[in-house]
């Protein structure tokens, strides 16, 4: 191959910001980095630098410019009154501004704490990563955050605020260890509940290791107080696939002991179990009308996060594409 130099101009080999930004967002790679701050900012930075043009206006109502209606926008949002000027139907789009309510709910039992050969962090890290990139997310979209950590019980609450200073104690909090408490996620959702006195988007980060019956019975008292909820299940790639194959002692997180078995004989019913406990899952979601994303450790977070918010921009299309058809 001839020397660079002596290549066509239109030849010459450009820096792709996207992967630029790629080789930080290796699972791997985002294990060392010590600095939860500065993980959270690749992660954002790398969903935005794929974007060439951002479908997002932002989560409220502030007024910023119009574009052409076009079938499956809601009518709410027409401008009656440049249709009146123009005789043609203009959508009015809206900038972010500080009437959202973000409440980070994140897991710190001792269940977080596991981390499988094929995963270069535990639950909770990856979880606290997750987290502190939604908070970034949401305060550069200058809407209002907090931030919820549990186990047994809330262990630390910081209420919703879109001060510049927030970003720093989310970090701070969010960088903490896991401790040697169950989940018991009922209590902590009727806990929160009663002290959230406005409707907020409450973003619950867990592996949701307790009964679902209860949870969702959690759930559903939140939803009763007409706050919107996201629930993220985070677990371990082995948690999902059981890939053991030699006789194995499993030490239990939460439930305690230790159980020496061989996985050919627990495989089928242990598959079984988790695929009824996520259907369940999904379904009491759905009919609570919640969205439902399921995370693995072992997939990069910016591809978990990207995907999460094509997911939900998606379904929030079609809801409303419903409604339209239904009028």
């Amino acid at each position: 191959m001839p020397p660079c130099w002596r290549e066509p101009c239109w030849r010459r080999r450009t820096i792709d910001p996207v992967q630029s930004y790629r080789k930080y967002l290796d699972p791997n790679v985002l294990a060392r980095i010590g600095a939860l701050e500065l993980r959270a900012r690749l992660i954002v930075e790398g969903y935005f630098s794929g974007l060439h043009r951002s479908p997002y206006r932002g989560w409220s109502a502030e007024f910023a410019d119009h574009r052409i209606y076009t079938q499956g926008d809601d009518v709410r949002h027409i401008d009656w009154k440049l249709f009146g000027r123009t005789d043609k139907h203009y959508i009015k789009e809206y900038e972010q501004e500080t009437n959202l309510h973000c409440v980070l709910v994140v897991d710190c039992s001792e269940s977080m704490s596991y981390r499988s050969a094929s995963s270069a962090m535990n639950k909770h890290e990856y979880s606290t990563s997750l987290a502190a990139a939604l908070a970034y997310l949401a305060l550069q979209q200058r809407d209002s955050v907090g931030l919820v950590l549990f186990d047994e019980k809330i262990t630390h609450f910081v209420p919703p605020s879109n001060n510049p200073a927030q970003w720093k104690t989310i970090i701070g909090d969010l960088q903490g260890k896991t401790g040697p408490a169950k989940t018991a996620i009922r209590s902590v959702l009727a806990d929160l509940a009663e002290r959230l006195k406005s409707r907020s988007m409450i973003i619950l980060i867990s592996d949701l290791f307790d009964d679902p019956e209860e949870l969702l019975r959690g759930l559903h008292l939140l939803r009763f107080r007409r706050h919107e909820l996201i629930v993220c299940a985070v677990w371990d790639y082995a948690e999902r696939h059981f890939p053991f194959q030699r006789s194995t002692l499993f030490d239990g997180l939460e439930a305690g002991g230790r159980l020496l078995a061989h996985p050919r004989t627990v495989r089928q019913r242990y598959l079984e179990e988790v695929r009824l406990f996520l259907e369940r899952m999904r379904r009491g979601c759905r009919e609570l009308h919640i969205d439902f994303a399921q995370f693995d450790t072992s997939s990069p977070l910016d591809v978990a996060l990207s995907t999460y918010l094509a997911t939900r921009s998606a379904s929030i299309r079609q809801r409303s594409s419903r409604v339209l058809a239904g009028r």
